[in-house]
């Protein structure tokens, strides 16, 4: 509504000050300056606002520029036709040019005061800035009090000798108030300027941030204005004013990008405040390439006038790309260089061998992209954990505090990890900083998930390496043993028992032989036959052929040193598993409880079996003095690392844990491929 009202009402004063100034007239004074130099810009600006903006502000600058317009072709009007000063009915038109240019004033000063979102936070600035529109009664109260016309003040021509025929007698003592509080705007002035001083000095930090760039501008446009009411006349200063005027809108478009001004949303501010600036661009190079012939005009002839703006245009060409370039790298960020960094990404990441190095320089390579200052990237465990310190860091990391912006490493389902970046050294992050480092987190996903699988293999295999080395040296020991044990035991036996029968064949001979000596050899034979039992015992007992492993595990429970118990239920006790299952399981439990009675000082032990989901599970306990967990799993010798290696031949898993209050807790699994049936023992 605003925009099908105001926009045709501005481009035809625009089009009619034209046409009579430049080409009805055309003389060097034609006074085009001020709606071409001063109000187009903001005019293009105010419309433009109209299309993405509802909010009361943005139809303040559309307002505040269609009535600078307005008040241009009246005054333009009122100097090509002087005999309309006598006409009866002037004074009732003169009201529509007293009236644009006080709109003109109170929406700016109204637009200035309540800058970036048309509010104001402390009550009296809302009572103060309700004055500001006081201004706008000075049609109808001039007209009403005052025995004379009252001609605008940019008009050129005085009212005093204009008589006002629809002043009302007994209204004329309030003329003097009207003329100094009304028709001279200067009191609204200073209130909406107060207003505006107050928030940018003196209030809240977040409110001294957002309208600092708008209060500096607009101080600087009203010295601008009043060195040229004090010294008219000087082209330097005329210039600097409508540089003032343009700056107006390059603010607001300021503070559009950084405080969502007007009420624009964060997702439309680069693509909207790209199209404004482009199209401000567009004006201002426009007029800067007519400034200097319209400025002057009245000292140039025709030939140089076009020299002049020819070489204007030329030498400002350069100027015009590089403004469009620098916006569209604040706005959207180097894409050139970001590019280019995606380019180089993957040369970077395939010459890295392992995770750090990765790491570090995919940290580098956002980093230079996104013109962080710092950035740093933590791994992710398996179940989803983020560490605590990072692996890849690029910048200095003294002081960082929370990333500004974060984004993950998934690869499917999977988190692999988090890029994390700090503050950007220059402005801050945009939509395009956002999509660009989503595009390279998903770029990176696939060489970190390799990198760290080839790392865990690598991992994998070592241990494997070592594994075998243990089960190697293992069995070596374990052969050792077994020749210790028969060269020191049995073999001793065998040697006394060979010599007592050479000894009993010669006595046999001489007829000195004795029954009990036979009974001793015997006695000796049933010893030796016993610790063969035993030896066997310890290599593999019998009764985990016999009976199956809680049988073998219960067996032991006599012979441990302290209580033990062994829970299982009865489908376990019947099930009769792989004899590689069972081996394991057995050697486990019994290295466990060795450990136990050895270190742990405990006073009680259990041993738990179940069967879930093809696996057995075997939970070795104890109430001693605990274990230290993190020792225990990096250990690469002795008990734990035994049983470690025996369950990863069969591609289980072991966890040791402590308990609460005291203790440790040894929790071993082991795939099940398919139960046993018990056969019978074919010897009976």
């Amino acid at each position: 509504m605003c925009l099908a009202t105001l926009g045709p009402i501005g481009v035809a004063a625009l089009v009619y000050i034209v046409v009579v100034r430049g080409f009805v007239e055309g003389d060097a004074d034609h006074g085009l300056a001020w709606p071409l130099l001063g109000a187009l810009p903001l005019f293009v600006f105010g419309m433009w606002l109209l299309t993405v903006s509802s909010s009361r502000i943005a139809v303040l600058v559309a307002l505040a520029a269609t009535a600078m317009l307005v008040g241009s072709a009246y005054e333009t009007f009122v100097q090509r036709n002087i005999e309309l000063l006598v006409e009866p009915w002037f004074p009732l038109f003169n009201v529509v040019g007293l009236t644009a240019d006080a709109v003109a004033t109170s929406a700016m000063l109204m637009m200035f005061a309540t800058f970036p979102d048309g509010v104001t936070e402390r009550p009296w600035q809302r009572i103060a800035v309700a004055f500001v529109w006081t201004p706008v009664l000075v049609g109808p109260l001039t007209l009403l009090t005052t025995q004379h016309v009252v001609t605008p003040q940019y008009l050129g021509i005085s009212g005093d000798a204009i008589p006002n025929p629809f002043a009302v007698p007994w209204l004329e003592w309030a003329a003097p108030a009207v003329y100094y509080l009304i028709a001279q705007p200067w009191p609204a002035v200073l209130l909406g300027l107060g207003v505006l001083a107050y928030r940018a000095l003196l209030g809240e930090p977040r409110v001294r941030t957002r309208t600092r760039v708008m209060a500096i501008t607009v101080a600087v446009t009203l010295v601008m204005f009043s060195l040229w009411t004090f010294l008219p006349g000087i082209p330097l200063i005329e210039f600097g004013v409508y540089a003032s005027l343009i700056a107006l809108p390059v603010a607001a478009i300021h503070g559009i990008l950084r405080f969502g001004a007007f009420d624009i949303a964060p997702g439309d501010r680069g693509r909207l405040v790209a199209r404004s600036s482009n199209l401000l661009i567009a004006v201002v190079y426009a007029i800067g390439v007519a400034t200097p012939a319209v400025l002057l005009s009245g000292r140039l002839r025709v030939v140089p006038a076009v020299l002049i703006t020819t070489l204007a245009a030329v030498c400002l060409l350069p100027v015009r790309t590089w403004m469009q370039r620098w916006i569209h790298r604040a706005l959207f960020g180097d894409r050139d260089r970001q590019l280019l960094m995606l380019s180089e990404l993957g040369a970077r990441l395939e010459q890295a061998v392992e995770p750090r190095e990765l790491l570090t320089r995919l940290a580098e390579a956002v980093r230079e992209g996104l013109g962080a200052s710092w950035v740093r990237i933590r791994l992710a465990s398996a179940d989803g954990v983020l560490a605590a310190s990072p692996t890849g860091v690029a910048g200095d990391l003294a002081g960082a505090g929370e990333p500004i912006e974060s984004c993950d490493l998934v690869r499917g389902d999977e988190n692999l990890g988090r890029i994390e970046v700090g503050p950007r050294r220059r402005g801050e992050y945009g939509d395009a900083e956002r999509m660009l480092l989503r595009t390279v987190a998903g770029q990176a996903a696939a060489s970190v998930a390799n990198v760290r699988l080839t790392a865990q293999l690598a991992e994998q295999l070592d241990e494997l390496t070592a594994s075998r080395e243990r089960l190697v040296a293992a069995q070596d020991d374990e052969r050792k043993r077994l020749e210790r044990d028969l060269h020191d035991g049995i073999q001793q036996t065998l040697v006394a028992q060979i010599a007592g029968l050479r000894l009993a064949r010669n006595r046999l001979q001489r007829a000195e032989l004795t029954p009990e000596e036979l009974t001793e050899l015997q006695d000796q034979a049933r010893e030796t036959l016993t610790d063969l039992r035993e030896l066997a015992r310890g290599i593999h007992p019998p009764v985990l052929s016999d009976n199956g492993l809680v049988a073998a595990v219960e067996s032991s429970v006599a012979r441990f040193p302290i209580p033990l118990t062994v829970e299982a239920d009865d489908g376990v006790r019947a099930e009769r598993f792989p004899a590689d299952v069972e081996t394991t399981a057995y050697y486990v439990v019994r290295e466990a409880l060795a450990n136990t009675a050895k270190h742990a000082n405990a006073t009680r032990a259990s041993v738990e079996l179940a069967r879930s989901n093809g696996r057995l599970r075997i939970a070795i306990s104890d109430d001693g003095r605990g274990i230290d967990t993190p020792s225990a799993a990096q250990a690469s010798s002795g008990g734990l690392a035994n049983i470690r290696d025996r369950v990863a031949a069969l591609r289980g898993t072991v966890s040791v844990s402590g308990n609460d209050p005291s203790g440790t807790t040894v929790l071993v699994e082991l795939p099940v491929r398919r139960p046993i049936e018990r056969e019978a023992d074919p010897v009976g």
